[in-house]
């Protein structure tokens, strides 16, 4: 039995409204999730059974199928995500180390990033991301979905990983990396 599957979901109600109904992509079940930074839904699978009680959601396995255990805990997180998506949101901050290397905030959506290359790199988030520049060198990530917020994260990073020489590229906020010695007086 899923140990995070088992642990009920809390939420406030005056300020988030969780709303189960039949239908979604699957025709089962699609969870609605409404709070103060917007809303969210989730089509459910068959093999789990959601309710409320009490201001609390609870995820259930209806059988103990392979799917029906793997679909347990899996719902339980992501709803549990999506609750606190719509109520705190989730970021993602990121770094750009490098002479000459920085960025340039367009919109709340569209980058404009120098990187060592010989062209100017253009990123544009997906729709529900928001980006905040603190200065030239920090790229904060905003956003309700965990998922969403991440993947752009990640794509942000893609466009010049870090490399282990110098150090040089963007990276997560509180990443380490392992740098490299290089060339250390090659003998002949």
């Amino acid at each position: 039995m899923s140990k995070i599957g088992q642990m009920p979901i809390k939420f406030d109600s005056s300020k988030v409204k969780v709303n189960i109904e039949d239908g979604g992509d699957y025709h089962y079940l699609l969870v609605t999730v409404e709070g103060p930074l917007g809303t969210q839904s989730l089509s459910v699978r068959k093999g789990v059974t959601i309710k409320i009680e009490n201001d609390e959601v609870i995820v259930d396995k209806k059988s103990n199928t392979v799917t029906g255990k793997s679909y347990h805990g899996l719902y339980r997180s992501l709803i549990a995500n999506m609750v606190q998506g719509v109520t705190e949101g989730f970021e993602r901050k990121l770094e750009i180390h490098g002479t000459g290397y920085r960025g340039e905030l367009k919109s709340n959506r569209k980058l404009e990033l120098k990187l060592g290359f010989s062209h100017i790199v253009h990123y544009e988030a997906r729709e529900g991301v928001e980006l905040i520049m603190e200065d030239q060198e920090k790229i904060t990530v905003k956003g309700t979905d965990k998922q969403l917020v991440g993947q752009t994260a990640a794509e942000i990073r893609e466009l010049r990983k870090p490399e282990p020489y110098k150090g040089k590229g963007i990276r997560y906020a509180d990443e380490q990396v392992k740098r490299k010695s290089g060339k250390s007086g090659a003998t002949s």
